[in-house]
């Protein structure tokens, strides 16, 4: 079902005392409805922790990243198994870091997903553009494979698990921002996609996120578009304040 979401992308940041300083700041701050659905990802290490730390909260833990196998010689990686057991049932799938340092594929990805949703997690899928793609007039070429690519081998009964996080990339950690009714034009373009891969009720029902450089001064003008439904936060979800503020204007 569509509805608002924020979540804190937190990155490789925060030790295990600061993840616990931030998440007792956040539980202290937060506006107690539920208008609006909050999620912190904090790094592996601190992910059990901090689903302990919110027990009882309305704020839920997500995972990164995760990999594809179920299991196996994978040196220093974590299952989809190994994140449920702990409490884990949201992961960040494609976020345009894992694509360009890791080269992570759109076939990886979709692989991810599968996964992921054999138990029973939702996905926050990412998707975005480069500066080139969008110089080169190029941009929903780049967000239509994408979406094919990772998404669109999905029934519609498993899209009731996945939230789309629109990211250009050009405007993660730079201070750019797309303006909202460039975020809005490319939401509208990605519901309209699933919509013709789909149904109307598919697309009406996802949430669709997004990502790059959104802070409290500009979150309520861009979450006040028609297809914008919430935010994947970096650097803003980092410091307490400025995420509660993000929230409250998702509200």
């Amino acid at each position: 079902m569509r509805h608002s979401i924020v979540a804190g992308n937190w990155k490789m940041h925060k030790t295990y005392s600061e993840t616990h300083t931030l998440l007792d700041e956040l539980i202290e701050k937060l506006p107690s409805g539920k208008e609006v659905e909050v999620i912190v990802a904090p790094t592996f290490v601190n992910l059990a922790s901090a689903v302990a730390h919110l027990e009882g909260t309305n704020v839920q833990v997500a995972a990164q990243n995760m990999h594809q196998a179920e299991g196996g010689a994978f040196t220093g990686e974590i299952s989809a198994q190994m994140l449920t057991s702990i409490g884990v049932e949201t992961v960040i799938i494609g976020h345009s870091e894992r694509r360009h340092f890791f080269h992570e594929t759109d076939a990886i990805l979709a692989d991810k997903v599968n996964t992921a949703l054999r138990h029973n997690m939702r996905v926050i899928y990412c998707i975005g553009e480069e500066l080139k793609d969008r110089e080169n007039k190029q941009f929903l070429n780049v967000i239509f494979n994408q979406l094919r690519d990772g998404l669109f081998h999905l029934t519609k009964e498993q899209w009731s698990n996945i939230v789309i996080a629109y990211e250009p990339v050009w405007a993660i950690g730079t201070g750019m921002t797309a303006s909202p009714e460039q975020a809005q034009e490319i939401h509208a373009f990605i519901r309209q996609e699933i919509d013709r891969k789909y149904d109307k009720s598919v697309g009406e029902n996802t949430s669709i996120l997004y990502g790059g450089s959104v802070k409290p001064s500009n979150a309520q003008e861009i979450f006040s578009k028609p297809d914008v439904d919430g935010g994947l936060i970096g650097g803003a979800a980092l410091v307490a304040d400025d995420f509660v503020a993000i929230v409250n204007a998702a509200n």
